[in-house]
C-alpha cells in the first residue's frame, strides 16, 4: 500500500523535530550572556522609565513636609519580530526514497540558520551602540557622551576619546561606571560585571582580567582589577560582534538587556495537495534591546 503524504509526514515529524532541537542546542546561546530573558504577550513591550525623587531636604521643626514629583523621563520599545524558514521535499524525491537522507540534511541546516539569526539580532544591540541612526528611549544610541538626564545634564556611557581595550581603558570604564547617576543626578549602586569582547580581543581580555600580575609589564605591582573582585562575572566573547576593536562592559543596573520571547520556537510539518511536495517550517517571535543605557559601558575601539 503506497504511503500518502500526509501519513509520511505524520511519520517524519517527530524524528525531524528531535533532530531539530538537537541540532539548534549544539550553537551556544551567546545572547544569553548578554540578555535577560522575559516572556511577552503583546505585539510589542514598552516600558516607561521613571525619574525618581531628588535628594531629601532638611524638615526643620514645625513646618510641612517637602513634596516631589517621580517624572516620566521616556519609554523604551521592544518590537517583535517573527522568525521564519522553511523547506520542501518534492514529491519525485519521496518517490525515489530520497526524503529520510534529504530532510536530515535540510533540518540541520534549518536548525543552524535558526540560531544563528538569533544571535545575530542579539549581537545588533552592541554593533549598532555607536550608531547614531538607531536610537533608544531618551532619542540616543546606547553608547554616547550626552545621554540626556530630567536635571537638564548628560550622562556618558563611552569614553571621551574611543579606546582599543588595555588596561588604562578598563579602569578609567569601570571609574566612569562607578560615577553613573540618575535621572535627578543622583549617584546609582551600579557596578561593572561582565567583559563583553569579539574574538579578535579574547587574548587582550584574558590577559587583563586573569593575570596575578599586572599585564604587559616587568613591575611585581599585581593585577588590580583581579585582585579587587572587579568584574566578578569574567569576560565572555561574542562571535557575532562585528567591530574588531569594540569592546562593553556589561553592568548590574535593573532593567536593562532584555530578551523578550513573544512566541517560543515551534516546528510543523504537512504535505502539499498541489505539488506533492512535503514541508517543514521553523518559527519563533521574539525582540532584542534595552530600557536602560546604564546596563553598558562601551568603547568602539580607537
Amino acid at each position: 500500500m503506497a504511503i500518502s503524504r500526509a501519513q509520511l509526514a505524520k511519520e517524519l515529524e517527530p524524528g525531524l523535530n528531535a533532530l531539530f532541537g538537537l541540532e539548534y542546542a549544539r550553537y551556544d546561546n551567546e545572547a544569553g550572556q548578554i540578555f535577560d530573558t522575559e516572556s511577552s504577550e503583546r505585539a510589542f513591550e514598552e516600558e516607561v522609565m521613571l525619574s525618581g525623587f531628588g535628594s531629601a531636604p532638611v524638615k526643620s521643626e514645625g513646618s510641612a513636609v517637602s513634596f516631589d514629583d517621580a517624572q516620566e523621563a521616556y519609554t523604551a520599545r521592544y518590537t517583535h519580530q517573527t522568525i521564519a524558514l522553511a523547506f520542501s521535499i518534492t514529491e519525485e524525491a519521496i518517490e525515489d526514497n530520497l526524503y529520510d537522507r534529504l530532510a536530515s540534511r535540510y533540518t540541520k541546516a534549518l536548525a543552524r540558520s535558526m540560531a544563528n539569526t538569533k544571535q545575530v539580532k542579539g549581537a545588533a544591540v552592541l554593533n549598532d551602540a555607536f550608531d547614531t541612526t538607531i536610537t533608544g528611549g531618551d532619542g540616543k544610541a546606547l553608547c554616547v557622551t550626552d545621554h540626556p538626564l530630567v536635571n537638564n545634564n548628560d550622562l556618558r556611557n563611552t569614553p571621551s576619546t574611543a579606546a582599543d581595550l588595555n588596561e588604562t581603558s578598563l579602569e578609567n570604564a569601570l571609574i566612569d561606571i562607578a560615577a553613573f547617576v540618575d535621572e535627578r543626578g543622583l549617584k546609582v549602586s551600579v557596578r561593572g560585571m561582565k567583559l563583553i569582547v569579539p574574538a579578535a580581543s579574547q587574548f587582550v581580555a584574558d590577559r587583563l582580567l586573569e593575570s596575578t600580575l599586572r599585564p604587559g609589564t616587568a613591575d611585581n605591582d599585581i593585577n588590580a582589577t583581579r585582585n579587587m573582585g572587579m568584574l566578578p562575572q569574567g569576560y565572555v566573547v561574542n562571535h557575532y560582534l562585528t567591530d574588531t576593536d569594540a569592546w562593553f562592559v556589561k553592568t548590574d543596573a535593573p532593567r536593562g538587556f532584555i530578551h523578550f520571547e513573544r512566541m517560543p520556537m515551534s516546528t510543523k510539518m504537512e504535505g502539499d495537495f498541489d505539488t506533492g511536495n512535503v514541508r517543514y517550517k521553523a518559527r519563533e517571535r521574539y525582540s532584542f534591546g534595552y530600557s536602560d543605557p546604564r546596563c553598558v559601558f562601551g568603547s568602539p575601539g580607537a
